[in-house]
């Protein structure tokens, strides 16, 4: 296990990271009260401000923090609507992979939609928000807005875990995706990141490096249950491991990354 001092960013990283912390908080806040008047415009026009504002702060976090981003196996999103499972390790997975997708509506607790501008945004782009307390309801309009997502050609895009994990940390995948599947009957795309190296949760710290998206092969509708279940966990945690293992060996190797493999995870 690696030790305090080896898990102790440098002065670089700390320095980096707070002129980052509050470069993005300000750019978000202003994005949100300037780009406010979004809320009264076609939906198209605000998803637009919402991918210019995931670009931005991709771009920021380069320029700031030497974070850079590697997008792989795009080509197999396809061009209609889709479902996509995705692994959640990091808050910059909620802005940093809306780019990536033509239309994203993304499965979210509905307690967020109370959040001044940030929860009425979220109304605005129609992502899917659930009532967790309230499963069997919950599933139902989980189902229903999903449909109607996909019907226009939009891709869902649901974290199965529920939260953010730790790499390397044993996964913990909930049914619901395994529902909008049998429901939704459209091609699905895993996905497997490593953003949680170098953005980690409940951290303010950023490190430099290359956070990794990787869309894996998409699966066609109608597979068996047990078969879809085991072939999207199975795979989507085969790929963050390799994400892990990659980082790990490089040049500069985060310190989750370390851990990760003196842990012997990957």
């Amino acid at each position: 296990m690696a030790n305090r001092a080896e898990r102790r960013p440098s002065g670089l990283v700390i320095v980096r990271s707070l002129i980052y912390f509050f470069t993005f908080y300000i750019v978000t806040a202003l994005y949100l009260v300037l780009g406010s008047w979004l809320l009264l415009g076609p939906r198209s026009w605000a998803m637009k401000g919402l991918e210019l504002h995931g670009r931005t702060c991709v771009w920021l976090l380069r320029l700031i923090c030497g974070t850079k981003l590697d997008v792989r196996g795009q080509e197999n999103l396809p061009k209609s609507g889709c479902l996509v499972v995705a692994k959640h390790q990091s808050a910059w997975d909620s802005f940093g992979l809306i780019s990536l997708f033509r239309d994203p509506a993304i499965v979210l607790k509905d307690e967020l939609k109370w959040i001044p501008f940030y929860g009425w945004f979220c109304v605005k782009f129609e992502h899917i928000l659930v009532k967790r307390e309230k499963a069997s309801a919950a599933l139902k309009a989980l189902i229903r807005d999903a449909k109607q997502r996909v019907s226009i050609g939009r891709e869902v895009v649901i974290f199965p875990e529920g939260t953010r994990t730790i790499p390397g940390a044993p996964p913990d995948y909930k049914p619901g995706y395994i529902a909008l599947y049998e429901a939704l009957n459209v091609v699905t795309v895993p996905l497997a990141l490593n953003s949680g190296l170098f953005w980690p949760r409940r951290s303010i710290w950023r490190y430099p490096g290359t956070i990794v998206v990787e869309f894996l092969p998409s699966l066609p509708p109608g597979l068996p249950r047990t078969e879809f279940r085991r072939r999207i966990e199975t795979e989507i945690e085969a790929a963050s491991r390799r994400l892990i293992e990659e980082a790990a060996q490089g040049d500069e190797p985060p310190p989750l990354a370390r851990q990760a493999e003196s842990k012997g995870s990957i």
